[in-house]
């Protein structure tokens, strides 16, 4: 695609969400009846709120982030690079926070981008509205009021794929498979996590997986511009 980009302002993340809650019955009958109708046109007849739950995490307005990561080249040359990734998890407010910070005190200029996969549809709203339903104040890379198309720092590696085409969806899984990307895919996926993250209480299991695709978002933008793929010993994590 040769977009000429600097690697090294840009700040490559994923997110991993739940439900807010294990069970449909810990809803309010309040937000019971509003998961109901906003559910309504996906479920059809085919499914009751409550076996839709599982599904939850999809929106922010019935969801939680459990894990935010992220990831940033040090350094990007012919003679060295270095990839660093790190992962914000814990009480959703405190991830909301420290990714916050980062934003704020190193992602803060106007050269600074975010990159995600889907991030424009998913990753990047998601966030943002958590944050005001935390009555955390969003930081400016979130920020878009007011904003011109082309003055959104958002990359989207989805969007680079589609060229043009809005119909068009494309999966993680399946770009790395034709582009000979190492697939991320080698645990559980996004359907399994809410199980992994209530039943198994192993937010390890889902920090790993989402470096992993933080990972696999800057192989994608790499690929994209002919840049040699990342190694083990150029990823750093801390």
């Amino acid at each position: 695609m040769n977009m000429k980009l600097n690697f090294e302002s840009i700040l490559f993340l994923d997110i991993e969400t739940v439900p807010e809650t294990e069970n449909f019955s810990e809803l309010s009958q309040l937000k019971q009846e509003l998961f109901a109708k906003k559910t309504e046109y996906q479920r059809k007849e085919n499914f009751t709120p409550e076996e839709f739950y599982n599904r939850a995490g999809i929106w922010a307005e019935f969801g939680k982030i459990v894990c935010i990561s992220v990831g940033y080249f040090v350094s990007f040359s012919s003679k060295e690079r270095k990839f660093r990734v790190t992962s914000f998890y814990g009480e959703e407010k405190n991830i909301l926070l420290e990714f916050k910070e980062l934003l704020d005190t190193h992602f803060n200029k106007n050269t600074h981008l975010l990159c995600g996969h889907n991030g424009k549809e998913f990753d990047f709203p998601y966030i943002a509205r958590r944050m005001i339903i935390n009555e955390i104040n969003l930081p400016s890379k979130l920020n878009l009021f007011g904003k011109k198309p082309w003055e959104i720092p958002h990359i989207d590696t989805m969007e680079l794929w589609k060229f043009g085409d809005y119909k068009h969806f494309t999966s993680l899984k399946l770009l790395t498979s034709i582009l000979g990307i190492p697939s991320p895919k080698d645990d559980i996926d996004g359907s399994e996590v809410g199980k992994v993250y209530y039943q198994e209480q192993n937010i390890e299991r889902i920090v790993t997986y989402c470096e992993k695709d933080t990972i696999t978002v800057a192989q994608l933008l790499l690929r994209f511009n002919n840049e040699p793929l990342l190694n083990e010993l150029e990823i750093v994590h801390v």
